[in-house]
């Protein structure tokens, strides 16, 4: 194919191009979106159905996160493989930016470690618990899911909370958990788990170092905030 500038080609081709030429920096959410999809319908071309699955709530790329499959696959065009395409897609970008920030985790420093946890927790349409494990020197061991849906089953009894950490020769401990509604505030049910956490960690000599709840691109610390 001949050297063109992006605005010569057909809408379809410019992602490409573009892409070739300039980087893929340089592309739209939609041009880069549309060099997943690669085809578009009789009636929209790639670029104008990438359009059409951005115009959402979000207007921008966290759509991915936000459609299910099943609403993927109503988009006229969208069929089975490309809506598994495009939430492994969305999955790795996740993965991508817990990766590069698990470096900066440390102990002390609740910014890092929510921020790690952010991409993971927030999308989450029901609340999520996780440990996060610590060990002597305030490096990250590893984490674990404690519970789907409520806080309520840990609150009762917090022993898989510390069974993790004792497998895991954890001697200190970061709880987090997501609120769907995007607000972080504590609810009366967190401001007691941690309190009880707190308490069987004092006990079992493995420490809770903070409880983080994660909003929509905010959260909230109660060693920040003076409640631990």
């Amino acid at each position: 194919m001949s050297h063109l500038i992006a605005k010569e080609l057909p809408v379809c081709e410019r992602p490409y191009e573009k892409c070739l030429n300039y980087g893929a920096q340089y592309l739209s959410d939609a041009e880069l979106l549309a060099v997943i999809l690669k085809t578009g319908t009789r009636t929209q071309n790639v670029v104008q159905l990438a359009q059409s699955l951005l115009s959402g709530h979000n207007e921008n790329l966290l759509n991915l996160y936000d459609l299910s499959m099943e609403e993927m696959i109503r988009f006229s065009g969208i069929g089975k493989v490309k809506a598994i395409q495009l939430k492994c897609i969305a999955e790795i970008s996740k993965r991508i930016a817990a990766a590069r920030r698990k470096e900066q985790v440390r102990l002390g420093n609740s910014k890092a470690v929510a921020q790690y946890y952010m991409e993971r927790m927030r999308h989450e349409k029901k609340e999520h618990m996780i440990v996060s494990l610590f060990d002597t020197k305030g490096q990250l061991i590893d984490d674990e899911d404690i519970a789907i849906g409520t806080i309520r089953s840990v609150l009762s009894s917090p022993r898989e909370i510390f069974l993790s950490a004792l497998q895991k020769q954890a001697v200190q401990i970061i709880l987090l958990h997501n609120h769907p509604s995007g607000e972080p505030q504590p609810s009366t049910d967190d401001i007691r788990l941690t309190r009880r956490v707190k308490e069987c960690g004092d006990l079992l000599e493995i420490q809770l170092i903070d409880h983080i709840i994660i909003g929509d691109n905010n959260y909230y610390s109660f060693a920040e905030n003076g409640d631990l």
